[in-house]
């Protein structure tokens, strides 16, 4: 299928071609004055300029060779020189009548599929996901989706952060609570024992006792003046060994000390129990739950080949790769490969994660969707990476993303300060969804059961849709109050605009009505039906920038298309003729069919009523 944009741009690039002129003039784009026209063409303005011609003569020239295609309603020349096109209507409705039947609702297909790999996710393990891993976990959901829905072939990599320092301080943790365990005897032989020591609860517990132990001062928040004052003190629970049995932990358990690989395995296997749980309130699956540690094997190979080949280089006692280039125009602080107590950190994971991938999955583009706060790491990594002759940097993406912030502007935390943990804010988002339904009445007469699954799609809608109809580079407030409305560009206003939908379709069947051939009369099914086919262009540009807030902008605008659409064109109204009902109602649900397709692709799910 090809939408009537690309339609119209090819067909009059042939003209503006066959007059002498270069065919990229030709390029078409939905007009800013839907009111005038459908579609404009600004390449007689740039035509008229390399002529040396007036710019409005080039227009009337081209405009009557457009306006006799087919397809074509008219061709208005404005202003110094535009073209203002306007479709047949026979032309919408077979775009619209295609959309109804077509598999990918209007979307279309990518040219050259590709072997694309998404790595999101990035939590750390003995940590639960909190609010701050909400938009790396839904943008990496919605863009793996878009990228497979236009014909990729996508493996998404959740890359667990399980190798660090972290791992070594938990290890130093179990063992002074539970210095018995048989993990922590270098002599033991015997089979370790197959249930976790810990749980869930004790890491979380055990992860921020002993980082704080590693720290000499403490942030503390004092009054003074009636205005808040931090300060530093003295930390008493410091303790000036913690750091250094940590880095040795760190170092013994990625030489393969087995008591400690045991151990670790344990809090890998504890922390993706509840990472699981967590994706599955999200709607959110991986295809792979690989972590840093599955490059470990890698490392010493890559370490002598960077060695043998001066690529690495020994510097206060580490091994670095200097990655900066005459074009810098900031300092470039060298990729770290093993630091100076043999132990390596994220960027020699990460590395050795590309070389892994490189052989195993042989992608042509990785996209790493991650806070933009870590756009310095990437540069770095993918530097090396070219240097190393792993991966092309070109193959090579990060995805940055900007804050989701509270009311007051800052990062969205609890009320106590704390950082708030993302299944609490899910369970919020359903409580207050339910409230909001409660107050419209909403379903008061349905099963408790199809009720609360009512108000987990609305909590959901309400949180993706929120997050990804904003510009995924930019910080932005989350309003929970404002974001379960049903009015307005939210989430639960798009379910109430599908559930409507389906609303009509139980109606038409049981009064015997069938969907029929579509005809375009009123300017509402007009608008309608140029949303529709503005489907493939929002999503082909969402795809092309890896900016979901398109395809959310979309579906809003098409909901908006056919609440007019609902109002002005009665669809089961009595008096209303049978091929006008049949029309219409092929209309809505080739209308419903986008809208769910689209609503799919930010990871959305509509009920069935509401």
């Amino acid at each position: 299928m090809t939408d009537l944009a690309t339609k119209l741009s090819v067909a009059a690039g042939a003209v503006f071609e066959s007059m002498g002129l270069d065919a990229e003039l030709g390029q078409v784009r939905r007009s800013d004055r839907p009111d005038l026209a459908d579609f404009q063409c600004n390449g007689a303005m740039v035509a008229g300029k390399r002529a040396k011609k007036n710019p409005r003569e080039v227009a009337a020239e081209v405009a009557p060779k457009i306006e006799a295609l087919d397809f074509v309603e008219s061709v208005d020349v404005a202003g110094p020189g535009f073209l203002n096109i306007k479709v047949s209507a026979q032309a919408l409705q077979e775009r619209a009548a295609q959309v109804l039947t077509d598999p990918q609702s209007g979307g279309g297909k990518v040219e050259t599929p590709r072997h694309v790999m998404m790595d999101f996710g990035g939590w750390n393990v003995a940590k639960p996901m909190h609010i701050g891993h909400l938009r790396s976990t839904i943008i990496g959901d919605s863009l793996q989706r878009l990228f497979r829905f236009l014909g990729d072939d996508v493996v998404s990599d959740v890359h667990l952060g399980d190798w660090g320092l972290q791992m070594g301080l938990l290890i130093v943790g179990v063992s002074e609570e539970q210095p018995d365990l048989p993990y922590f005897d270098a002599d033991f032989d015997g089979e370790y024992p197959s249930e976790s020591p810990v749980s869930m609860d004790d890491l979380e517990r055990l992860y921020p006792l002993y980082a704080g132990m590693m720290k000499e001062e403490s942030v503390v928040e004092t009054v003074e003046d009636g205005k808040s004052v931090f300060k530093k003190v003295p930390n008493p629970a410091y303790r000036e060994e913690i750091r250094s049995l940590a880095q040795t932990a760190t170092a013994d358990l990625q030489a393969g000390r087995r008591g400690y690989r045991a151990l670790w395995k344990h809090f890998c296997d504890v922390t993706q129990i509840g990472l699981e749980r967590e994706c599955g309130e999200l709607g959110v699956k991986f295809d792979l739950w690989k972590g840093e540690s599955d490059a470990n094997v890698l490392l010493p190979e890559i370490t002598e080949d960077l060695k043998s080949r001066n690529i690495a280089v020994l510097s206060e006692g580490a091994w670095v790769i200097h990655i900066e280039r005459e074009s810098d125009k900031k300092d470039m602080p060298p990729f770290m490969l093993v630091n100076s107590q043999g132990a390596v950190g994220y960027h020699a994971t990460d590395l050795g994660t590309i070389l892994d991938r490189k052989r195993t999955n042989k992608p042509d583009l990785t996209l790493y969707v991650v806070d933009a706060r870590q756009a310095l790491h990437f540069e770095q990594v993918f530097r090396a990476a070219q240097l190393a002759g792993y991966e092309n940097e070109d193959a090579l993406e990060h995805i940055g993303f900007g804050t989701m912030n509270g009311k007051d502007g800052k990062p969205f935390k609890t009320r106590e300060g704390g950082v708030l943990k993302l299944y609490d804010f899910i369970s919020q988002a359903k409580d207050k969804a339910r409230e909001r339904l409660e107050e419209t009445g909403m379903g008061a007469d349905y099963p408790a059961e199809e009720r609360a699954d009512i108000a987990d799609k609305v909590a959901l809608a309400a949180i993706k849709f929120a997050d990804l109809s904003n510009v995924r580079t930019k910080n932005y407030v989350f309003d929970l109050d404002q974001f379960v409305a049903f009015e307005g560009k939210t989430g639960p206003y798009l379910l109430y605009a599908a559930v409507r939908v389906k609303s009509l379709m139980r109606r038409a069947k049981e009064e015997g009505i069938q969907a029929g051939e579509i005809k375009i009369e009123l300017k509402e099914e007009r608008a309608l039906a140029l949303q529709l086919d503005a489907f493939e262009t929002a999503l082909k540009l969402a795809y092309e920038n890896r900016t979901p807030h398109g395809v959310c902008d979309h579906v809003y605008t098409l909901a908006q298309a056919f609440s007019s659409f609902w109002t002005n064109a009665p669809i089961l109204k009595a008096g209303v003729p049978d091929e006008v009902k049949a029309s219409r109602l092929a209309l809505a649900q080739a209308t419903l069919k986008q809208l769910e397709a689209g609503l799919y692709l930010i990871g959305i799910e509509t009920p069935e009523r509401m």
